[in-house]
């Protein structure tokens, strides 16, 4: 039975937000346009375990947990309790805090680069601060990456010599509008598992390479060899290896991607799941690279803001006390499992990419029409029915098998809906909103 959703309170926020918010939300993948408008909620103001509740009074199971912060769930009692303990005290804003001190000695026992720490707020700041300490400690310029690293002038600088550039990494239609454009050729893309595109930019561009950005694994897995192959490069040219573990940090195990794959960069960058939701990130790194953060003015007032520092380290506290990697993973295969046997059921052109922890649900086609259409279409039946996420799939602690049985469920309902859009040949017929906007040009 289709349990029919009304977010009409969600819909009146968002257009009251169009005329004062510049870009209409703070983060790019929470604008309306990217979901069903009209059947997925846009605004929320509670939030609970592995649950939301939207301005209209819907429940939602929620797999997008904050975009992969919320990896212990909502509103987690001890990080929530040492937060609420640090407020009453004050933000500890006019010295230093013993907090960071602390916070970086748990850091530096996770993770296995971690020699020394700098805070921050956010994962694209993280990837800016790092970018830089790679630099002042090469004293070279340019940056090789791959992957998506944020919204910063020295990642979309990129774009400046073709838009290109970036489509493969983060997504069609981004602009260098507001980059200067004497930043071209300054950043430059190579392809993932693929050693020798990496050689041959390090060598057209030997003794000139500050440092290697990527991340280990997102929706794709490196093959055998290729980040060990990329360790060897980089220390051959000089080059410092940054990891960006963002979205792979305490995710895949406990020293994220670093540990998980038993490949040790210099630098590595951290936000998101770091602190649970609240705003804190981390560059962490060799002391012998770290170091140059003394010489490059790199500051802020409220990187150390000491509430974002003691969500941290409550946080980083659960990871050492619970095995949270397998929890989450072993949900994420049970779901999957699960799904892999609806999609042979109802025939849908439907696959699960990347990790158990993280998947990411793929029509397979090569139409990018249809394949915004079958998304749109998950997105609406799904919502309608208090599902919230995808295709991208963040899971929390505290997602359980009552969740997974009744997420089997519904998709069970859900997959009949799209088997018949697809035996139909025209999604469109089922669709009752909008089809989603999957490009950024588009939107803008």
């Amino acid at each position: 039975m289709k349990n029919n959703r009304h977010v009409t309170q969600s819909m009146e926020l968002y257009q009251r937000a169009e005329k004062l918010i510049a870009g209409k939300t703070h983060l790019f993948g929470r604008r309306a346009e990217l979901h069903a408008i009209g059947f997925s909620p846009v605004y929320s103001d509670r939030q609970q375990d592995a649950y939301f509740w939207d301005v209209d009074g819907n429940r939602f199971l929620d797999f997008n947990m904050g975009a992969g912060a919320v990896l212990l769930g909502h509103a987690y009692p001890s990080v929530v309790k040492a937060v609420q303990e640090q407020a009453c005290r004050g933000t500890g804003l006019s010295v230093n805090h013993p907090l960071e001190i602390e916070t970086a000695e748990i850091l530096a026992e996770l993770v296995p680069c971690a020699e020394m720490v700098r805070f921050c707020k956010g994962g694209g700041e993280a990837n800016m601060v790092a970018i830089r300490i790679a630099r002042a400690a090469t004293g070279r310029d340019k940056v090789l990456y791959c992957g998506y690293h944020g919204w910063h002038d020295w990642y979309i600088a990129a774009g400046l010599s073709s838009v290109s550039n970036l489509e493969k990494h983060l997504q069609p239609g981004i602009t260098t509008l507001g980059v200067p454009k004497k930043l071209e050729g300054t950043t430059l893309a190579f392809e993932y598992n693929n050693l020798s595109s990496l050689k041959t930019t390090l060598e057209a561009f030997r003794g000139e390479v500050a440092c290697v950005i990527l991340e280990a694994a997102r929706t794709y897995t490196p093959e055998v060899g290729f980040l060990a192959g990329v360790r060897e490069l980089t220390r051959e040219h000089g080059v410092v290896l940054i990891f960006d573990e963002v979205v792979t940090g305490f995710r895949l195990a406990k020293g994220g991607a670093q540990e998980y794959f038993g490949v040790v960069p210099d630098m590595s960058t951290f936000a998101k799941a770091i602190s649970n939701g609240f705003a804190l990130g981390a560059i962490t790194g060799k002391r012998e690279v770290m170091q140059a953060a003394s010489d490059s003015f790199i500051s802020s007032v409220y990187w150390a803001e000491a509430t974002g520092l003691a969500a941290g380290k409550a946080t980083l506290c659960e990871y050492l006390r619970k095995d949270v990697c397998r929890a989450i993973r072993e949900f994420g295969e049970a779901l999957l499992k699960g799904i892999s046997r609806l999609v042979e059921q109802y025939d849908v052109p439907l696959k699960a990419i990347g990790f158990p922890s993280f998947p990411t649900l793929r029509f397979e086609s090569s139409e990018m029409q249809w394949t915004n259409q079958m998304v749109t279409l998950y997105q609406q039946e799904t919502a309608r029915r208090g599902l919230f996420g995808g295709p991208f799939h963040f899971f929390c602690l505290k997602h359980n098998e009552i969740d997974l049985t009744q997420t089997l469920e519904t998709l069970s309902e859900v997959f009949e809906v799209l088997s018949k859009a697809v035996r139909s040949g025209d999604p469109l017929r089922y669709l009752e909103c909008p089809v989603r906007q999957s490009g950024f040009r588009r939107l803008v």
